[in-house]
């Protein structure tokens, strides 16, 4: 007998339900969820405790829910909601600020890391911010598949950066040391482990001589690197698909600064 497969489901395949019991919304619902995952991570969400956060039964929250699947799916949509939208920029200063806006609200919101790739970004806010970076790879020049190419390219740019950045944040939150303090406590450590590798010794002894603020320095490098992708994917603007002869287009001009990009 062949089993079917299970139908895809989702919170946004089905319309919302109206108000009702003492006027409790959706939209109050999923704000109390947020406060209460950025106040006590994921595990600590339970329809039973988020019902009780806002003085009211699971039963109620059932009505505009269905699952904690479907209310993590509105929760993830409104960490998408901060990420800035442009409207009008160049494709450089689009892609540019929605990655540091992803960045940004991965940090601000660490819980969601483990929901990436998980729950299907299909929500209005994150069909605007993938729609508008569709929009503006095609009017550089983007063509075909090389539209999709560079489109995940940047954002998959922004998620790989934030992720392991949110974890050493929450590492750091943790243990109750600043970053510079981390930092200083594992170089024993580190020239144990790196004895036999002494380029990457030398490297790691360089940065802390540098007085840089590891956080200022994870922004730099953030910084270095989308640039440095930017500037990869303009040089193949206009190509044929799949990139196979792509051509340097400046008129969206230079690579811009951290300020041109930053949200």
């Amino acid at each position: 007998m062949t089993m079917s497969a299970k139908p895809f489901s989702s919170v946004w395949t089905r319309e919302p339900k109206g108000r009702r019991e003492q006027g409790l919304s959706r939209d109050q619902i999923v704000r109390a969820a947020l406060e209460l995952l950025d106040e006590e991570g994921l595990d600590a969400l339970s329809m039973r405790k988020l019902g009780a956060r806002i003085g009211a039964g699971a039963t109620s929250l059932y009505w505009h829910v269905a699952n904690k699947d479907e209310l993590l799916e509105l929760a993830m949509d409104e960490v998408y909601r901060e990420v800035p939208k442009p409207v009008g920029a160049s494709w450089r200063e689009t892609a540019g600020a929605i990655a540091w806006g992803l960045r940004g609200a991965i940090l601000a919101h660490p819980w969601c890391v483990r929901l990436i790739g998980v729950l299907p970004g299909i929500g209005p806010n994150a069909l605007v911010m993938s729609d508008l970076l569709v929009k503006a790879c095609k009017k550089a020049g983007f063509q075909g598949i090389d539209i999709d190419f560079a489109v995940g390219a940047v954002v998959a740019y922004a998620l790989g950066s934030a992720v392991p950045e949110a974890a050493w944040r929450g590492m750091l939150n943790r243990s109750g040391d600043s970053p510079c303090e981390a930092q200083t406590e594992m170089m024993p450590t580190i020239e144990g482990l790196a004895a036999g590798h002494p380029d990457l010794l030398e490297r790691y002894k360089d940065y802390i001589a540098s007085g840089v603020d590891p956080l200022t320095g994870r922004q730099i490098a953030f910084d270095y690197g989308l640039v440095a992708l930017l500037d990869g994917l303009d040089a193949r603007r206009g190509g044929q698909a799949g990139g196979q002869s792509g051509s340097r287009g400046t008129k969206d001009g230079g690579a811009p600064r951290v300020s041109e990009m930053r949200p």
